[in-house]
């Protein structure tokens, strides 16, 4: 019963990100340069513009944010073999670590010139690492900061996710990057995963295969960063640190892609299967970037105040640049 009624509570956002997102596909038809996730993103968007979200549609929205993108990756697995999803996440590895040390670096130093708090500067600075807001509610869990600081590190850290989705794909062409090289500099350089897969997928099939599997790389280094922030504070407050929730920290879906890509590997998978399921999976996360959108409060975003709004965008260009940097200096 309580199944059905959670299931009644999330079909109408569902649905409606659904028909966002159908549309996004057509309009993908005649501009296939700038693509569904686009669509579906700035659809969502301007029509959370106009009015309020309605209370019914926000727990189909948050579903389809989080859970439908989680599928939607695992979906793009079955199209991947597991000795690509290691070699690659391994054969970038040098740029993904050099870019989270960037963000984790500059962080307290920017932000501390800027005069903002330690906790704030923390969460952005993580978020801009990691994976945005994930990794924001990682910390959180840790540093226990007060709700305002969570909202505006996420709303700031948000703000250059949209800005990354239109402008990363036109600066890729602009640079003549490879799909490889465009998946890696987004899958390092933007910060939450639905803004990396969507950038990667506008750039190319290849590119957002790439960005999911550097990206997915890149996730699993908060349970170390998360483990360290809760030793420092530990052992600055005693021992009296409290128990961590590490089955809600752990991104357990990147589990089921592993899954997905072994059993594709293994040609579980028929190969005249793999359009289909790349097509879905597109769709899949159109839907999620239409609800995205629908949640988007810009006027929220441009109300999130000038010092971390510049935190954020110091360390996202410094990510940016220092991708592309270390790519070239090893080759990748």
């Amino acid at each position: 019963m309580l199944k059905t009624i959670k299931a009644a509570a999330v079909l109408p956002g569902l649905v409606a990100s659904a028909v966002i997102a159908a549309a996004a596909v057509v309009c993908a038809h005649a501009a296939p340069v700038v693509g569904a996730p686009v669509f579906a993103l700035v659809f969502g968007a301007l029509l959370r513009a106009v009015r309020p979200l309605p209370l019914v549609l926000r727990p189909g929205t948050a579903f389809s944010a989080r859970s439908v993108l989680q599928a939607a990756i695992v979906l793009s697995g079955f199209g991947l073999s597991l000795a690509t999803v290691v070699q690659t996440g391994l054969g970038t590895l040098p740029v993904t670590l050099g870019t989270v040390a960037v963000a984790l670096v500059l962080a307290p130093l920017v932000g501390r010139a800027l005069g903002i708090a330690g906790t704030l500067r923390t969460l952005v600075g993580c978020g801009t690492a990691i994976c945005g807001a994930s990794a924001i509610a990682a910390v959180s869990a840790v540093i226990e900061p007060n709700e305002a600081d969570v909202a505006l590190a996420i709303a700031t850290v948000f703000f250059y996710n949209l800005v990354a989705v239109f402008v990363f794909p036109p600066i890729g062409h602009a640079l003549h990057l490879s799909q490889d090289a465009f998946g890696l500099w987004a899958g390092t350089a933007i910060n939450d995963t639905s803004s990396v897969v969507a950038a990667g997928y506008v750039y190319g099939h290849e590119a957002g295969a790439h960005a999911t599997i550097v990206k997915l790389t890149r996730a699993t280094l908060i349970l170390p960063l998360v483990a360290a922030i809760a030793i420092v504070r530990a052992r600055r407050l005693g021992a009296g640190g409290r128990r961590l929730p590490w089955r809600q920290i752990v991104p357990w879906f990147i589990l089921w892609f592993l899954v997905a890509a072994l059993a594709s590997g293994a040609g579980l998978i028929p190969a005249a299967w793999h359009a289909a399921v790349a097509e879905l999976a597109t769709f899949l996360i159109s839907v999620a970037l239409a609800a995205i959108g629908l949640q988007t409060d810009l006027a929220r975003l441009v109300k999130a105040g000038a010092r971390p709004l510049a935190l954020g965008g110091i360390l996202w260009v410094a990510v940016a640049l220092s991708s592309l940097a270390i790519q070239r200096a090893t080759g990748l």
